[in-house]
Formats: structure tokens, sequence, C-alpha cells
């Protein structure tokens, strides 16, 4: 896949799985650690860490042999949140600080109660103050419950 990205100059990134909402199955069936992607991927290709950014959370390398670059995501074996400067905001007004926090800002309601826009702004600066300082993802044999409770299907992408 990275040499056929390569020979397109199309760029490649992967995401280790994020346990949001719950599921049929055992989520360590679909956890891989990038770390080990990574690894394999270096006994073939040479990958450079290049200050390459988009915006997100994805941590990037060149492959030399291909020019292609591929991006990691890591919110398991990597906590990005140091980084993270995104918000999301969903279609219902629901505002959320964190994907990997169920704490959430009521928008909706403060615009259906009239109110002003430096209200608004208000509000979502006060949430904005309570976005944490990480995540609390967590994947392992002895839970099975997930880290969050809404899909990410529910938050946005």
């Amino acid at each position: 896949m990275l040499a056929w990205c390569g020979e397109r100059g199309h760029d490649l990134c992967l995401i280790e799985t994020m346990p949001m909402g719950a599921i049929d199955g055992d989520r360590m069936d679909q956890y891989l650690p990038l770390s080990i992607v990574r690894a394999r991927l270096r006994q073939r290709f040479t990958l450079n860490e290049t200050p390459f950014k988009t915006g997100g959370p994805a941590r990037y390398y060149d492959v030399a042999e291909t020019g292609a670059r591929v991006g990691f995501i890591t919110p398991m074996t990597h906590n990005f949140c140091e980084s993270c400067n995104r918000v999301r905001l969903t279609c219902t007004g629901t505002l959320y600080m964190c994907l990997g926090q169920d704490d959430a800002a009521d928008l909706r309601r403060v615009l259906r109660a009239g109110a002003s826009d430096a209200a608004l702004e208000a509000a979502i600066e006060d949430a904005i103050t309570r976005k944490p300082k990480g995540h609390d993802f967590v994947i392992d044999r002895r839970t099975t419950a997930p880290s969050v409770a809404r899909h990410m299907s529910l938050t946005g992408g």
C-alpha cells in the first residue's frame, strides 16, 4: 500500500482503534499498536520523521524509497493531547471538548434561550476552559466497557 501510494503521489494515514461506544466482540481483536506497524514498515522502508503538519493529530514520516508520506494517529500508544487544539460541534449543537471525554456543552440550549452573541461566546469560552489535558482511552483485557459511551459517528469527525 505504501509503495502504491508513493507511485501515485498520495499520502497514507493509519489510525489505531479508539474505544468509543459499545460494540459486539472484543476490541483487542481490532487493536494493532501502530508502533508495531511502524517497526514492520522500517524493515522494508526508510522512514524519516518530518515536521509536516496538517493541523490534525497525525505524526508524519517521509518514505525515502517512494517519496510518499505516511502519518500515524496514535490515540492509544501515544497520547497526542498535548498538541490537540480541536473541539467538535455536532449538528445538534453539542460541543465536545475532547473525543476521549464525555464532557460537553449544550449550545443549542443557549441559542434557544435567545442568548446574545456575547452570551454564546461566553458559553463557548467556558466550555473550552474545561478542555482536558488528556483523554481516557484505555484498551485492555481487564475491561470490556468502552472508554467513552458515544460512538464516533455521534460526535462527528
